[in-house]
């Protein structure tokens, strides 16, 4: 499995929840399983006591990413590390899930959990596979959507470090809000500097009328 899969575990369940719209999609069994997307071996392991406690383990994954987003390094890897230890994982050789044109295995690296329970298995994945991303591509790299009310979680991969929002979507809903609001500032100063000008108009023909006995 490639290392953008087990990081990706992160970002979906943090994405479950937006805060500033007051929207949670983690509210039932169901909605646990289908974040294992194809590991439906671990999936099956879910059960109800598995809704509080992924949504305890994505509280402590969105506070990576803000720390991240904020700039403090040093916590972002300090809250990531405590993951790491309450949820350790095996690195292990795997190659039963694919195979080259001549039927060999292509072997690969598995991370491989060892769950009491379903949380404790993607909560494994999850924060190994961000501190991959961490640690291969930087801090700087965990973000949060700029879109305000967004805030979703993403990974930038980017060649420029460039990305600031969780998706196209988010993207162009804030170059169209930003667009606007550059039209509205315009207008404004539009119509500030006519109304400068008016108002300066009646005094300058009051001073030529004055003036004008001086000329005579």
């Amino acid at each position: 499995m490639e290392l953008a899969y087990y990081s990706d575990y992160a970002v979906r369940l943090v994405n479950t929840e937006e805060p500033a719209r007051g929207k949670d999609v983690l509210t039932s069994i169901e909605a646990v399983r289908a974040l294992f997307g194809a590991n439906q071996s671990a999936a099956r392991r879910a059960t109800e006591a598995d809704v509080t406690r992924f949504r305890s383990v994505r509280a402590r994954l969105r506070a990576v990413f803000e720390a991240a987003d904020g700039g403090d390094e040093t916590l972002a890897v300090d809250l990531l590390n405590s993951l790491l230890l309450e949820f350790p994982v095996s690195p292990q050789i795997s190659g039963h899930d694919f195979r080259d044109d001549d039927g060999r295995p292509l072997w690969h690296m598995h991370l491989a959990d060892h769950p009491s329970n379903a949380t404790a298995g993607f909560a494994a994945i999850a924060a190994m596979g961000l501190a991959f991303h961490l640690t291969e591509y930087g801090v700087d790299r965990l973000g949060l959507c700029e879109a305000p009310p967004c805030r979703n979680a993403y990974l930038d991969t980017s060649t420029n470090r460039s990305r600031r929002y969780c998706s196209d979507r988010c993207a162009t809903r804030a170059n169209v809000a930003a667009y606007r609001a550059r039209k509205r500032l315009e207008a404004d100063r539009a119509e500030n500097t006519g109304r400068a000008a008016d108002s300066a108009q009646p005094t300058t023909a009051g001073t030529e009328r004055r003036s004008e006995p001086r000329g005579r």
